[in-house]
């Protein structure tokens, strides 16, 4: 018998889970677990709790930004729930590599967050250094397992889609592979040989939404051998094409960044 696996996109890994041979398995080596709006968070007993709970408020905070304890769009967060999307947290590197994927259930879509990444008292303001990957990671998620379900012409992961389409004015060119060297008109230049076009489409959504929600304002040093557009500013001027895009109302995109306390309801770990 052919073994049939589902090819799970976890930036910057790509995992092969889900035998279809293969009983079913649950998350019971992942104890700390929390389900905000039906999307899950589940995460080692070595993960703090307190980094688990931020992740979950940011999650909510990405999902339902006015904080009125209701999703801001339902129609993408029902394909999370129905691709059960599952941000897993490790609190290191090490971790990660010795876990058991096969235990992950079949069927399911996984983006990592690792506990040494997380960085709950980071304010773009401020405390610009150590950046709080919850922001960008679980954002993944939400875009990769949503948007790109919900919008498939517009938020769409392949070539021709909308954001596609921005995203090669970007980097200078429809580039299905990493080249060699960006053009200098290039304003978005990651790479990773491992990110694919679907996961370079990923990278540029969390670029150009956090950069115009301020994420990324203090940030020019760091990551400007990736991106360059830094401020709202900058991609409303440089990158009008995405600015446009994802401030349009019709998609109930964030407006306001996480900061991990959101206050539509408490949230504790089930």
């Amino acid at each position: 018998m052919n073994n049939k696996y589902t090819v799970l996109l976890i930036l910057p890994l790509l995992i092969l889970i889900g035998c279809d041979d293969e009983p079913e398995t649950s998350f019971d080596n992942l104890p700390k677990q929390v389900s905000v709006f039906g999307v899950k968070i589940a995460a080692t007993e070595n993960v703090p709790e307190a980094k688990v709970l931020h992740a979950a408020n940011v999650l909510a905070q990405y999902l339902d930004n006015d904080a009125n304890g209701t999703v801001d769009n339902q129609t993408v967060v029902d394909k999370m729930v129905a691709a059960n999307a599952t941000l897993i947290m490790m609190n290191t590197e090490d971790e990660g590599d010795s876990f058991d994927w096969d235990s992950i259930p079949d069927g399911t879509e996984v983006q990592d967050l690792f506990g040494f990444e997380t960085h709950p008292d980071f304010h773009p303001e401020t405390d610009y250094d150590p950046f709080d990957a919850t922001l960008e990671e679980v954002l993944h998620l939400v875009t990769h397992v949503g948007y790109a379900r919900a919008y498939s012409t517009v938020f769409g992961e392949e070539v021709g889609t909308s954001i596609a389409n921005a995203m090669d004015i970007a980097r200078g060119g429809q580039f299905t592979s990493i080249p060699s060297e960006y053009p200098s008109s290039a304003w978005y230049t990651y790479d990773d040989d491992s990110c694919d076009y679907s996961c370079m489409v990923t990278e540029y959504f969390y670029w150009s939404l956090t950069s115009i929600l301020g994420a990324q304002k203090n940030r020019t040093d760091e990551i400007s051998e990736e991106w360059q557009l830094n401020t709202k500013a900058l991609v409303m001027d440089k990158d009008n094409a995405i600015y446009t895009l994802l401030t349009n109302s019709e998609y109930s995109l964030p407006v306001t960044l996480p900061d991990g306390n959101y206050e539509g309801f408490d949230i504790t770990l089930d």
